[in-house]
């Protein structure tokens, strides 16, 4: 049973985006979503946006190990396309198979930190408000549900 594009709450675009104060504070948008069927490949978890004028400096994903058994699920952590730039849906992350066996400690589950274009040109800035999202690449071998989230974290001009 596949998804197809669904969105985290804290992805509405009724919900509003934080970018006050003076510049160089960091602000966190994220977005948790409980995965209740399995995803398939080229679904979308749409899960937080930024302002206009959010310079992003980092992003994160966590949650359960969703996948059990012989690990095959891949997603990828980016942005939708915003009318100024294009959609990037691997932008802060092409993690390839995920994997949620423990690192660091004795509990299993799934830490991912960003990379992407913040590894080959540092942080990135939009000039428009932004949704950031998971895609899913390759289903779960077995299993496929539970909760993940999504952080990122973010500067205003």
């Amino acid at each position: 049973m596949a998804l197809g594009t669904v969105a985290a709450a804290r992805a509405a675009s009724s919900l509003p985006v934080s970018g006050g104060g003076p510049a160089g504070v960091l602000h966190v948008a994220w977005g948790s979503y409980n995965i209740a069927a399995a995803p398939a490949a080229a679904d979308v978890i749409q899960m937080c946006r930024t302002p206009a004028g959010a310079t992003i400096v980092d992003v994160t994903v966590y949650g359960q190990d969703i996948d059990t058994g012989t690990e095959a699920l891949d997603f990828d952590a980016g942005y939708a396309g915003n009318g100024v730039d294009a959609a990037d849906p691997d932008a802060w992350g092409n993690f390839g198979v995920v994997t949620g066996d423990p690192v660091g400690s004795s509990e299993v589950g799934v830490r991912l930190f960003g990379g992407g274009v913040l590894f080959s040109g540092g942080p990135k800035t939009f000039t428009v408000e932004t949704l950031h999202q998971l895609t899913f690449v390759t289903a779960a071998n077995a299993g496929g549900t539970g909760r993940l989230t999504m952080v990122v974290y973010y500067t205003c001009p």
